[in-house]
This record gives C-alpha cells, structure tokens and sequence, in this order.
C-alpha cells in the first residue's frame, strides 16, 4: 500500500526469458513495494512460461500472442477489474531503477492522470515521446514535437504522446477513457491512448528523475544498409502506416486532416519503396510493396484494425 492505495505492475512478455527474469527483479526491489506483479505472457515458447508458472510472488496470465496492444489490454484491464488504484505498465525490456517508482508518485497530484518516466539506453535517453500532436495539417508528421535530451532538466513537464514503458496509469484514468485498443495489434497504442487520457482532461506528465534502463534491440550488428532495414522490417511497416492513418481519421480537426493526415508518411514510403524497387531488386523489393502500403491506408481510413 501507497497512502492506502493499491499499486500493481503490468509486464507483457514475449519470449525473452532472461529479460523478464530481470524486469521482474528490478520490481522486486522498488523502495515502495507494490502490492502485486501481473506478468501477461503473450504465448512464450522458450521456457519463460514454464519459469514464471514456478514463482510464487507473481501473477501470471497466458494467452495467444496478441501482440503487445493485446498483452496491455488484458493487462490493464485485468488489474482495473481487480479496483487497484495505480497501474505500472511495461514491456519486458526494461529496467526500472529502485526509485523509480517512487519518484513517480512523488510528482502525482489531482490534475496528473498519468506518470511516465526516462528511459536510458546505452547512457543516452530515449527521445520517443511528444509534446504536441498535429492534427490539422497533413503535410507535416502527425508526431509534432519530440522530446530532446539536450533540454529536459530535472523538473516534470506535460507530454501528450507517451510509450508503454512505464508509465504509472492512475485508476480514476481507465474509469472514464476504458482500455487499450487492443485492434492496434503492435505500434502507436501507446501514443493513442495517452492522447485520449488528455482529450478527456488530464495530465501526462514526464518525469526525468524517475529513470528506466532499456535494453538495446537496435545495435545494426549485420551492417545492413537503411532500405536493407526498411525491407526487413515491412510488417512493422504495415502497423505503422494504418495504424497512424486510423489516428488521423479518428482525432483530424478537419476533413483533409481526417482523411489524407499520413499523407507525408505515404509519400515518403512510395518514394522509399521505389528507390529500393530500382537499386535493389536483388533484394526482394517489388512493386506488390506499394500495393500494400495503400491497402493499409484504405484499412486505417476505414478503421479496419487487428492482427494481420
């Protein structure tokens, strides 16, 4: 108990074991002990289920792989039900130091809905989140402005655009704006409803001092060249496109935004996929990877969400 108040914490997992085993450790030893440990364990096939069945202090839940919108719906939803006040949610990748939850709460106040903390990888932080949506003009990117390292100093400052790593989601939040769309499947989930948590009155707030150390996924070990990337990485691509479409059309301040608000994000891909269409046919790049990225807009327009 915090003040009376009841704190859980949400990891989703997927297969990364020794990850999680740390994650888990890292909540452990919080200066303010939580109260509980929901592990939602998105269908592992490399021992993890079998370890995290074996301890006793957490709560686990296996289901499918539903991605990690699907992993924090259930998350959140499930501790919601359970009336725990506040919600700590993360991927398996990071790890928060041991006051991190308590520099978290030490900034919470009636106005602040959400609180969210710094995460560090390799000694830099991780500039993912954003001050400002734009959400009138699609010429420019819908993620207006990110935050710069160079400029957060120790105080809180409000952002509208957060990551599910870490934020500490305050229950009175879900009461009045519900769950995840758990539809998005992967990528800009996140972003999402933390747009909703403002649209509907509340703070979400930055914290710098409370601190989460990340682990490093994107060290490009193969030299493999920007479009080799782009090409590896297509169906995160496809998230991407409709799922930033489907934003656009859902919270777009006029008609053009509504309907053409990715419209830099297609142009840029089209010409991305034309020059590897041209310089690496090699590679794999075809035309039918237009096709797709169109059919995903014609998906976020409509609002056709899920696993694909």
């Amino acid at each position: 108990m915090y003040n009376g108040k009841k704190i859980t914490a949400v990891v989703v997992t997927y297969n990364r074991l020794e990850l999680v085993k740390k994650s888990i450790d890292c909540l452990r030893k919080q200066t303010i002990k939580l109260d509980n440990i929901l592990i939602i364990n998105n269908g592992s096939t490399d021992g993890t289920t079998e370890w995290l069945n074996s301890q006793s202090d957490i709560q686990v839940i296996t289901q499918e792989n539903v991605g990690g919108s699907g992993g924090f719906y259930t998350g959140i939803r499930t501790a919601h039900i359970a009336n725990y006040d506040y919600i700590w949610c993360m991927d398996d990748d990071v790890f928060a130091q041991k006051n991190c939850l308590e520099q978290l709460l030490a900034h919470d106040s009636d106005t602040v809905g959400i609180l969210c903390p710094t995460r560090i990888m390799n000694g830099e932080i991780v500039c993912g989140e954003v001050t400002s949506l734009n959400l009138t003009n699609p010429f420019k990117r819908l993620l207006g402005e990110t935050i710069v390292a160079e400029k957060i100093d120790k105080e809180p400052f409000d952002i509208v655009g957060m990551a599910f790593e870490g934020p500490l989601i305050k229950k009175e939040v879900i009461d009045k704006i519900g769950y995840p769309q758990k539809e998005f499947f992967i990528l800009f989930d996140d972003t999402e409803y933390s747009y909703r948590a403002v649209h509907a009155g509340y703070r979400v707030l930055y914290v710098p001092l409370a601190i989460l150390d990340k682990h490093d996924f994107f060290k490009n070990t193969n030299k493999l060249s920007r479009f080799e990337e782009f090409k590896k990485n297509t169906w995160k691509l496809k998230y991407c496109l409709r799922n930033t479409t489907y934003i656009c059309k859902k919270y777009g301040k006029n008609y053009i935004f509504r309907n053409f608000g990715s419209l830099r994000l297609y142009i840029r891909t089209f010409f991305v996929i034309i020059y590897n269409i041209i310089r690496y046919r090699n590679k794999g790049y075809t035309f039918n990877d237009l096709k797709t990225m169109f059919v995903m807009y014609k998906k976020g327009i409509n609002g056709e969400l899920g696993k694909m």
